[in-house]
């Protein structure tokens, strides 16, 4: 360490998902790496946030900070020219943003055509993209960072946390896996769904299971829409993504009923009561342009249109560090019981 120059500080990383959108999640992360004031121990993520979780890890195991920003840059790049889901070209500010008419036709059958009439021979080109790109081997012996990998037992409904020795191809799959449009993943056995039905991200891992008291979140969908949806289209859309979002709101309550229960004690002699006072909440949220975006862009593929959002991330993360930087370690940056209540 140079002289005067501090140790980066440490905390844990929540990454929801949101498909495409996912790609400002990949700015955020590229931005953090570049400035080099914080590193990570703990990261959970669901969906997109799974395979950016996947990705950062593998890339900080080969290559250190630039070699993470490298393999983040490879993944986006390779979903970019591999899925067939792809938008008309967007304008600067990304409100055109479009998918092109065949994908749309073939959103439209996806609700009359099960997954298994629609792509009979199971095909999913993000397997290759990851099998071809990170080394789940190396990952699960020498992982890093902890990972929590959440998906949704499909019979169940429960969340199942993929650990770091149990992350595969397969785990990050299951995160990611809409019942409409891909069959089920099948784990030992047992067939997963996406993990954003039950943990969008999953945070409890990270309290219980990380000695970091910080938690950044890095949140893609908004905690208050700007107005009610009136369509047909538009009320499926709202009905999907608070169904993605309640189990994480539900938690984040639960966090703050916990932290005010335990500030309230007169004695806090519990390791609990201890923890729960100590945590810092962070919050790194997608702008407007993002939330304002068509529910159906989330499954786009463009290069154009990651690298957009990758930008938006990178500024949005830029001035996150600029206003709270100095308060990780020591305090909130967050209201979380004003936020979630």
């Amino acid at each position: 360490m140079l002289f005067g120059k501090s140790s980066p500080l440490t905390v844990n990383l929540a990454l929801q998902g949101g498909g495409a959108h996912g790609a400002f999640t990949w700015g955020v992360l590229d931005q953090l790496l570049d400035d080099g004031r914080l590193d990570f121990e703990g990261v959970s993520g669901t969906s997109a946030g799974a395979m950016n979780a996947v990705v950062l890890a593998h890339g900080l195991n080969t290559g250190g900070r630039d070699g993470a920003r490298e393999a983040l840059e490879k993944f986006w790049t390779g979903v970019a020219s591999s899925l067939p889901f792809e938008v008309a070209v967007p304008s600067s500010d990304g409100q055109n943003v479009s998918l092109l008419p065949a994908m749309k036709m073939l959103l439209q059958w996806a609700h009359y055509f099960s997954p298994q009439q629609l792509n009979p021979f199971d095909l999913n080109p993000l397997r290759g993209i990851l099998q071809a790109q990170v080394d789940f081997e190396r990952l699960r012996a020498q992982s890093p960072l902890k990972l929590f990998i959440a998906a949704t037992h499909a019979n169940s409904g429960k969340v199942r946390l993929f650990r770091t020795p149990e992350i595969s191809a397969d785990a990050v799959l299951a995160s990611g896996c809409l019942p409409t449009m891909a069959r089920p993943v099948e784990i030992e056995g047992e067939p997963y769904w996406d993990g954003g039905y039950a943990a969008n991200p999953a945070v409890y891992p990270l309290f219980y299971e990380c000695k970091s008291s910080d938690i950044v979140m890095v949140l893609l969908t908004p905690l208050a829409h700007k107005g009610t949806p009136r369509s047909a289209q538009e009320i499926k859309d709202r009905v999907l993504e608070l169904a993605f979002n309640s189990t994480f709101l539900r938690e984040m309550q639960m966090f703050a009923h916990a932290r005010e229960f335990a500030r309230d004690s007169f004695f806090r002699i519990g390791r609990l009561e201890r923890r729960l006072v100590r945590m810092n909440f962070h919050v790194i949220d997608a702008p407007a342009q993002i939330h304002d975006l068509k529910t159906e862009t989330k499954l786009a593929a463009n290069l154009r249109f990651f690298t957009l959002l990758r930008d938006l991330g990178r500024a949005q993360a830029r001035l996150w560090l600029q206003a709270h930087q100095a308060q990780v370690g020591k305090d909130s940056t967050v209201d979380i019981a004003e936020l979630f209540h």
